[in-house]
């Protein structure tokens, strides 16, 4: 497959917004010339004990999930995922104020989108 523009974003904790800090939990990749909509998220408790001892895991876990299911079309993800991956994908970057928030969207070109998000996540996520 020749190479396929994408746009990436990466999913993120944000426990207290007054403190301001964050920690990454995902990437997002969206290459909507070839319907491609697809994510990769983990929740690494240990990082989280130790940077918001008090954050609920489970309400988390579950904000995870509903952006899981709306990445893959799963009808747990609400009306949402029935909708077209382009819309899937605005819906699931466009800003928040909560808990869990998402960046700005960034772009490349990919011949391997799967390799593409392990690759990203790898970079911008993995704890080592």
């Amino acid at each position: 497959m020749p190479a396929q523009p994408y746009e990436y974003a990466i999913v993120r904790v944000v426990p207290d917004v007054e403190r301001g800090e964050c920690l990454n939990l995902g990437v997002i990749v969206h290459a909507p010339e070839v319907d491609h909509l697809a994510c990769r998220i983990e929740m690494p408790r240990a990082c989280l004990a130790a940077m918001a001892p008090a954050l609920d895991l489970g309400t988390l876990r579950r904000h995870l999930d509903g952006v899981r299911w709306v990445c893959g079309g799963d009808p747990r993800g609400n009306p949402v995922a029935a909708l077209p991956l382009r819309e899937r994908f605005h819906w699931l970057v466009h800003p928040r104020s909560a808990i869990l928030v998402v960046s700005e969207v960034h772009a490349g070109l990919s011949d391997d989108l799967g390799a593409t998000l392990d690759l990203l996540f790898e970079r911008l996520v993995a704890r080592r």
